[in-house]
């Protein structure tokens, strides 16, 4: 499993409107390109949140990144020009653990 994490630091004015968009439009619309299997969005201060979206391999990432990222980057951009502070990192899932 390849886990893509962001993280973002979000202006105080645009934090409700960022949890929005990324719950009801980014986030799914990543989900419908088939490519991902799963995600999580998470808060851990204010102003702070990551998005966890989950790939089975490297390879439907790598299609994700290069069929997709630009348009929904693009889309993300429109929306928050500014503002919106991003940090991108890729993790592989070393071991899993039921819930």
């Amino acid at each position: 499993m390849i886990s893509y994490e962001v993280v973002a630091e979000v202006r105080d004015e645009l934090r409700t409107r960022y949890e929005v968009f990324m719950r009801d439009r980014h986030i799914p619309d990543v989900l419908a390109t088939g490519l991902a299997v799963g995600a999580h969005f998470d808060r851990a201060a204010e102003g702070r949140f990551r998005a966890c979206l989950e790939f089975e391999d490297r390879s439907a990432l790598d299609r994700y990144l290069s069929t997709h990222a630009t348009r929904l980057r693009a889309d993300f951009l429109a929306h928050f020009p500014e503002g919106v502070t991003l940090e991108r990192e890729v993790w592989s899932t070393l071991s899993r653990w039921p819930h």
